[in-house]
């Protein structure tokens, strides 16, 4: 049976800042798997503790999620509904997702290693192209606006919204984030390292520590991308926001595949295999995949492309005042095409009014949006947002279920209380 890569981590050695630091002498220390609970409703505390994860976690913007922090859809904006988040996300307030922890890595001691069949000249890792972070800023620059989302984000709703239960980390809408990446394509750094038309696959390899559930080491966490993709729009990263990239999210260089799956953007970088035929990983033989009803025994193809999925700027559960005017805010985004139009519900599904959008929609990235509503009545009411791509892609009522609560892309309920 295969495991699910949320369900199980490996703790490592830590520095005195919480992180793993590459290279480390010391022999690794194995802790027992087990599936992360829902968030059980209380109070906030003042910050949220995840071991492994280096930058600081107030709890009014994240929820611990096992080894990853979520990023909480209510701290976009501040307790009088103004936004404290434009398009992007500030790094500080970036969400987590680490399989085991964040290593600390000498920017200036590290290197890219370049190797493979599709290479000319540097067959081997022995005798690999390397680039230091100076030779990739020499390259010619490329910026970007792009989401980085879990596989698994909206996972949570299988169970409250469909009665199905799945493993691994149970997120709400959180694990997504925007930012503005500056970094050179992948593209050019292939062919600096003599890419051949005989290329076919591409495997990046991070240097987080090994992943291991139940005594199997499935080694660090590395995916194959097709030469396509590889070649078309996939950034390798050294800026986040105009700033260096942090630990937590990469540094010194890591992977941005927009519109794929968060696990195509491999953070830590060290070496990119490139092979004139087919690679594998677990990350795309066992993990990532779709098993269950409806889809092949031995699991679905590798996913890719991420579904239309919309989230409120607003609290579960949020208290508004009735007989007054309320502007409700949101965000959509699509990972096939541009946001062509959202729609919102304040009656639980009943009617639908388009909401306006506060601006251009991008491939790639997040809409903004927001609809004026007027409750007259105090009660509980279910909000509900709907997006539509233009490719026609919508989001439907209710979302085929996959064993491993893989993208959930169905309309979220979101209850909230009129008093």
């Amino acid at each position: 049976m295969e495991r699910h890569p949320d369900s199980a981590v490996r703790i490592p050695l830590r520095s005195a800042a919480g992180a793993l630091t590459v290279p480390a002498s010391a022999a690794p220390v194995f802790a027992p798997g087990r599936a992360a609970a829902e968030e059980v409703p209380g109070p906030v505390p003042e910050s949220v503790n995840i071991p492994g994860i280096v930058k600081p976690l107030p709890a009014q913007w994240f929820v611990q999620r096992d080894t990853n922090a979520e990023m909480r859809w209510e701290s976009l904006r501040d307790a009088d509904g103004e936004a404290v988040v434009g398009r992007h996300v500030p790094v500080e307030r970036f969400f987590v997702r680490n399989h085991t922890s964040t290593p600390l890595i000498d920017p200036v001691g590290w290197r890219l290693k370049l190797f493979g069949s599709g290479l000319r000249g540097a067959p081997s890792p022995e005798r690999a192209v390397e680039f230091a972070l100076d030779d990739l800023r020499a390259l010619p620059a490329t910026g970007i606006h792009a989401l980085i989302e879990c596989a698994g984000n909206g996972r949570s709703y299988f169970h409250r919204q469909q009665g199905r239960l799945t493993p691994g980390t149970p997120w709400t809408l959180g694990s997504i984030g925007s930012a503005s990446w500056r970094g050179v394509r992948l593209a050019e750094v292939l062919r600096a390292a003599g890419l051949t038309d005989a290329a076919v696959d591409v495997l990046p390899t991070g240097l987080d520590p090994d992943y291991v559930v139940d005594g199997t080491d499935y080694g660090p966490v590395r995916r194959p991308l097709p030469i396509a993709k590889a070649l078309d729009d996939t950034l390798l990263a050294y800026e986040m926001n105009d700033e260096p990239l942090t630990p937590d999210h990469g540094a010194p260089v890591r992977l941005v595949v927009p519109g794929w799956v968060g696990i195509a953007s491999i953070k830590w970088v060290g070496s990119i295999e490139v092979a004139d035929h087919p690679l594998h990983s677990p990350w795309n033989t066992v993990f990532y995949r779709m098993y269950g009803p409806g889809h092949p025994p031995g699991g679905g193809p590798a996913l890719t492309t991420q579904v239309v999925k919309s989230a409120f700027e607003l609290a579960e559960g949020a208290r508004l005042e009735a007989g007054r005017e309320h502007r409700l805010h949101g965000r959509s985004w699509s990972g096939t095409a541009p946001v062509r139009q959202v729609e919102v519900s304040t009656d639980g599904g009943l009617s639908w009014r388009t909401a306006e959008l506060a601006e251009e929609p991008c491939a790639g990235d997040w809409t903004r949006w927001s609809t004026v509503w007027r409750p007259e009545r105090p009660g509980r009411y279910e909000l509900r947002a709907r997006a539509t791509d233009r490719q026609g892609a919508t989001q439907p009522e209710r979302e085929a279920f996959n064993r491993e609560g893989y993208l959930f892309g169905a309309v979220v309920a979101h209850p909230v209380t009129v008093v």
